[in-house]
């Protein structure tokens, strides 16, 4: 069969799979929505003081560190009372994933209402283990624009590419509607520094106060949006002997010593001591909530909704500085000409994104890759995160699993030094027109200055510095403590690598990236 044939063949089988598997019907679904009066919940009692001694304001902590982002989440958990409102763009079958989600099914056990959201864009092979979680009581899941074909998703996304390839990238965990976590983490041992190759180097915010109500009504918003559909509805519950085999799944992962020592290294964190403690610093200040319309991934969301037309206005008009960190940075020309204008105007701006060889989605570096001379020469600062860098001995972590490795995954920007983005939303068209995003804006100096202090002191020796030779071409320089090292070629890619990115670059699907 010719290639021509089985193109054919493989778009008329899309066709026929698209006109047989259609989605249920949402009537019998029933919306649902926050829960009030949770101040006399132990978090409640530990929050609502604060939150009266700070009037307006949230109070916010910097979770950098992934496992102390772990520890967060699952002592969150385990303190809930009333409710769990839980929603991600990835949840990884794996230990941090089963840890989580047996602590999401404890909490229901105790009377916890769980929530849990899941855009369906990778919850292949997840289908009955949330099936399981969601035939508890006290347990609700729903996919967001899920595949009306659960088995041959490859098939549906080419049947129904328009509204598939749009997908809900939001990320918050909030218990007892008195805390949160806000960022740019998914649930998967890559994020919270449990896997054995490859850490997803990220940022999230933990956030008590003001900005907790606007989370809870943003979650209710996605929850009983049209592209919300109930799991059971999709997949149906598993039988006994399903259910069985499901559970034993779910507790060898658990109980594999590898999980059990990385549970071990988080009790024993300084980060748990102060949470429990709860002597765990906060910096309060006035905290935004920003967040794309559910309805974007069905195209129906007015423009002027889209979280990237409004954070510009949110994060003010720059005239000193901007920090630019997205592992995913696209800018096309509306940006590159933003970013120059300013750069042209005396304001300093830096960028720092994933080079090469730490990239996870190569299309995406192609994307990015035309863009660095047009930004260099408009005095735009580009900085690739390395794939590896020496990293401090902890004895702490000997023998534990761990990363050799790091990929940028963490969104945020500062202007001024005095504002902050973190969420979800990367400088991309994705982000930008396809994908539904959201995040926190916090008036904070202290955050601002925080964050350019890092890129002032540890990324230089974390990262390449891109730079312009007088002949217009590229060049990196790699700074270590025996000096620096000029690399004329992308720094730790071969041939191959390259020569894909140059090919991919000249495609025309920046839109999609």
């Amino acid at each position: 069969m010719t290639l021509r044939a089985s193109l054919g063949v493989l778009v008329l089988a899309a066709s026929l799979l698209s006109g047989c598997a259609a989605l249920p019907a949402l009537e019998g679904r029933v919306a649902s929505s926050a829960l009030a009066d949770t101040g006399a919940t132990r978090i409640g009692k530990a929050v609502v003081p604060l939150a009266a001694a700070h009037p307006g304001l949230s109070g916010v902590h910097v979770l950098l560190e992934g496992r102390d982002a772990f520890a967060a989440r699952m002592m969150m958990a385990d303190a809930a009372e009333r409710s769990l409102d839980v929603q991600y763009y990835i949840w990884r079958n794996d230990s941090t994933g089963m840890l989580l989600m047996n602590a999401l099914r404890a909490a229901a056990a105790r009377g916890v209402r769980v929530r849990l959201l899941l855009d369906d864009n990778n919850t292949a092979g997840l289908d009955g283990a949330l099936a399981l979680l969601a035939k508890q009581p006290n347990v609700q899941v729903r996919l967001f624009n899920p595949f009306a074909a659960r088995g041959a998703r490859l098939l549906g996304m080419l049947g129904d590419f328009k509204r598939l390839n749009r997908r809900m990238h939001n990320k918050s965990f909030t218990v007892d509607g008195q805390a949160t976590i806000v960022g740019g983490r998914n649930v998967g041992d890559e994020y919270f520094d449990a896997a054995g190759d490859v850490l997803f180097s990220d940022l999230d915010i933990m956030a008590v106060g003001a900005v907790v109500g606007e989370v809870e009504r943003d979650f209710d918003r996605y929850w009983n949006s049209r592209s919300a559909y109930p799991l059971l509805s999709l997949v149906g519950a598993p039988a006994a002997p399903a259910a069985a085999e499901l559970q034993e799944q779910a507790d060898t992962l658990t109980r594999a010593p590898a999980a059990l020592a990385y549970l071990e290294a988080i009790r024993t964190s300084p980060f748990v001591a102060q949470l429990t403690q709860q002597v765990l610093p906060l910096e309060w200040a006035p905290v935004r909530l920003v967040s794309d319309d559910p309805d974007k991934v069905l195209g129906l969301a007015s423009p002027e909704s889209d979280l990237a037309m409004r954070l510009p206005a949110l994060l003010g008009a720059p005239t000193r500085q901007v920090d630019l960190v997205s592992p995913y940075f696209v800018p096309g020309p509306v940006w590159n000409a933003r970013l120059g204008i300013l750069a042209g105007s005396g304001v300093k701006v830096r960028v720092l994104t994933n080079s090469l060889e730490a990239t996870d989605v190569i299309a995406v570096h192609a994307g990015y890759a035309k863009w660095r001379v047009p930004l260099l020469r408009a005095g735009v600062t580009l900085m690739e995160l390395k794939r590896s860098w020496p990293r401090e001995k902890d004895p702490k972590r000997k023998g534990m699993p761990g990363s050799s490795a790091s990929s940028l995954h963490a969104k945020t920007f500062a202007v001024d030094l005095e504002r902050v983005f973190v969420g979800s939303f990367n400088l991309d068209p994705r982000s930008a027109s396809l994908n539904t995003e959201m995040g926190f804006v916090i008036d904070s100096k202290v955050l601002a200055q925080r964050m350019s202090d890092v890129l002032d002191t540890r990324v230089p020796e974390r990262s390449y510095e891109v730079r312009l030779s007088p002949e217009d071409k590229l060049y990196w320089v790699e700074r270590g403590p025996n000096g620096s090292v000029r690399h004329d070629t992308e720094p730790g890619a071969g041939v191959w690598q390259r020569a894909v990115v140059e090919f991919m670059s000249l495609l025309p699907i920046d839109w999609m990236l």
